[in-house]
């Protein structure tokens, strides 16, 4: 009769630790599976029906970063010029986006050439620091007889706060710039046809980092507000301030929300089951029955 007692002791404190258990691994699975789709691989897939599904934007490109064209992510700027030309264009870029510029050079093909080309792309930022591509053809050799050059340079994840000595990439305006690097004397001046497109991913919390800035490096900002410092010391009106580079659809991001906090919570009830499941495991099942009462 003991013995009978005592095995229904022991599976009755043995069955809670494997409930525990149970309900532990199936929270640990559910939290793993609704993770965030941000915070997923968001590295961008090129490909050649993009620039053709962008919607129609400037048809003009500056001269210089003063005159950049305007374009919008989404866009795609064409432009007509002359090799040996540098045709700029502007465009905004926010926190947690990796932006992709694609450039397509189109040349003529019943004006033939003398020697082949090399075409490249280069991209700024707000403070004019060039900044380098991660991964694609940033420069690419057209030979005599090409009908048309594809370039591509995709950007780090812009970040919403840096050091000042780092060369990070901040939020605000980017230009793109493109021209021919090497060409034979006897070419330069031919036309050509040039066209823009860009577009981005949102990488998530995953690149997330603290502080923010107090204003988005985008053209003008720095000039407006050394203006409107003069202006309140010298008690004069404030001039109007220049319309500024349009920022995303939805505007400058801001504040202290990113996704991490999610991989946080979802971390701390990870630590709270396992500290359970542990505690179940070594808690062992109570008073022996073979002890007599009272000992």
């Amino acid at each position: 009769m003991r013995t009978v007692l005592r095995r229904s002791r022991s599976l009755q404190s043995r069955r809670p630790r494997g409930r525990v258990a149970a309900g532990a691994a199936l929270a640990a699975a559910a939290l793993f599976t609704t993770a965030p789709p941000a915070l997923a691989d968001t590295s961008p897939s090129p490909s050649a029906s993009q620039n053709e599904e962008a919607e129609a934007g400037p048809t003009e490109a500056g001269t210089a970063f003063r005159t950049a064209a305007r374009l919008a992510q989404g866009q795609r700027g064409t432009a007509s010029a002359s090799t040996g030309d540098y045709l700029y264009w502007v465009f905004p870029a926010d926190t947690g986006q990796r932006t992709t510029v694609r450039a397509t050079v189109s040349l003529p093909a019943e004006q033939a050439r003398q020697s082949a080309s090399t075409w490249r792309i280069d991209v700024y930022d707000g403070l004019r620091r060039r900044q380098p591509c991660t991964y694609g053809l940033q420069e690419r050799r057209a030979a005599e007889d090409a009908a048309e050059v594809r370039l591509t340079c995709t950007l780090r994840t812009v970040r919403a706060f840096s050091e000042p000595w780092a060369n990070d990439p901040l939020p605000g305006a980017y230009y793109v710039r493109l021209t021919v690097s090497r060409l034979a004397a006897d070419d330069l001046g031919r036309p050509f046809q040039a066209e823009v497109a860009v577009d981005s991913q949102e990488t998530g919390g995953s690149t997330a980092v603290g502080g923010r800035l107090s204003e988005p490096l985008t053209p003008g900002v720095s000039a407006v507000s050394a203006e409107e410092e003069t202006a309140e010391e010298d008690g004069a009106e404030r001039a109007p301030r220049p319309a500024a580079l349009a920022g995303p659809e939805d505007g400058w991001s801001s504040g202290w929300w990113t996704d991490r906090w999610l991989w946080t919570a979802g971390g701390a009830v990870l630590a709270a089951l396992a500290g359970i499941f542990g505690y179940t495991l070594t808690r062992g099942n109570g008073r022996p029955g073979r002890v007599p009462p009272g000992v």
